[in-house]
């Protein structure tokens, strides 16, 4: 059965074929590689030509620069597999990978995705421990990963039924992974679990081609993204009761005083609304004084003040 490993890339030619050679390395075949050229501006796209050259396993689809989220979705609409590991191209895989994920999701058709113990290795140190939660087993996606994307890209396995039955990668730029597999997760999808090493994340500093930091882009992807995650959560069944609800909904006022802060009016009254609902106290003090100063002096005032707050405890 074969594997599609879709690699997005974005100026990052020097690590790109690590990337790839992690891929190639697999104790696993059959195996297709699908490195997506995000409007690179540099010698990435030339590199990734090359890569498919020598190796037919690799094909390369050069695009506008949209993103990881839509660059992903580029390499799905063309992936020919059975299976698919997306992967970013500063990370590697560990060679028995595929052994290990496809043997265990034949063995249990009931579970959708496999997963294991990734490793972090920051300015060429590996940590000794999984991380994140790759080192537990969890049954399901939900309601876990309301806490948090307890795993990273490179981490899961998925079945190719199950990412097509749940549509395309968003065009968001920040958390679209989170929200990708949130909505995977409002599908019930449960889990195969490998007690082994599977893949590395590998830190080294520079920017991830998603971006960082708090513009006001960056929070109006976030909120759009949250918004969502808390939609998918809700159609799976998930109530303000569940712990990890209410640790979300702690996380939507969070981010609603941010957007407030940013300007992002419409954002941050979207997102405390949210919170509210999340709550299982909606009608609490601290909610309805802020809706109070939020019609008093407008939500990115109020976003301010209450972000100035926050610093000052």
């Amino acid at each position: 059965m074969l594997v599609t490993t879709i690699i997005p890339v974005y100026n990052r030619a020097a690590k790109l074929g690590e990337a790839v050679a992690s891929v190639l390395e697999q104790t696993y075949r059959p195996i297709e590689i699908v490195i997506v050229d995000d409007g690179s501006t540099d010698d990435t796209a030339a590199a990734a030509d090359a890569l498919a050259v020598r190796h037919p396993e690799i094909r390369v689809l050069h695009v506008p620069n949209g993103g990881p989220g839509a660059a992903r979705e580029a390499g799905r609409r063309v992936a020919r597999g059975e299976f698919i590991q997306y992967l970013d191209s500063d990370d590697v895989l560990l060679p028995r990978k595929f052994d290990l994920q496809v043997t265990g999701l034949l063995a249990q058709p009931e579970c959708g995705i496999s997963y294991g113990w990734t490793a972090v290795r920051a300015n060429g140190v590996r940590q000794e421990r999984p991380s994140k939660r790759t080192g537990e087993a969890i049954a399901t996606l939900f309601p876990s990963m309301l806490q948090s994307r307890w795993w990273d890209t490179m981490t899961p396995l998925y079945r190719k039924s199950l990412v097509d039955d749940a549509g395309p990668w968003t065009s968001l730029r920040m958390e679209e992974d989170w929200e990708y597999d949130a909505r995977i997760a409002a599908r019930g999808v449960r889990l195969h679990y490998v007690a082994g090493w599977l893949a590395e994340n590998r830190q080294d500093g520079s920017d991830r081609l998603s971006g960082s930091g708090h513009t006001s882009a960056t929070l109006r992807d976030r909120a759009r993204a949250h918004a969502l995650i808390f939609a998918h959560a809700r159609r799976a069944g998930i109530t303000s009761d569940v712990p990890e609800m209410q640790h979300f909904a702690r996380e939507l006022f969070l981010l609603a005083r941010q957007c407030g802060a940013a300007g992002l009016g419409d954002e941050s009254a979207t997102l405390f609304a949210l919170a509210r609902e999340a709550s299982t106290n909606g009608g609490a003090l601290q909610f309805r004084l802020y809706a109070a100063a939020a019609k008093l002096l407008g939500w990115p005032l109020t976003g301010k003040l209450a972000c100035l707050s926050d610093r000052l405890r």
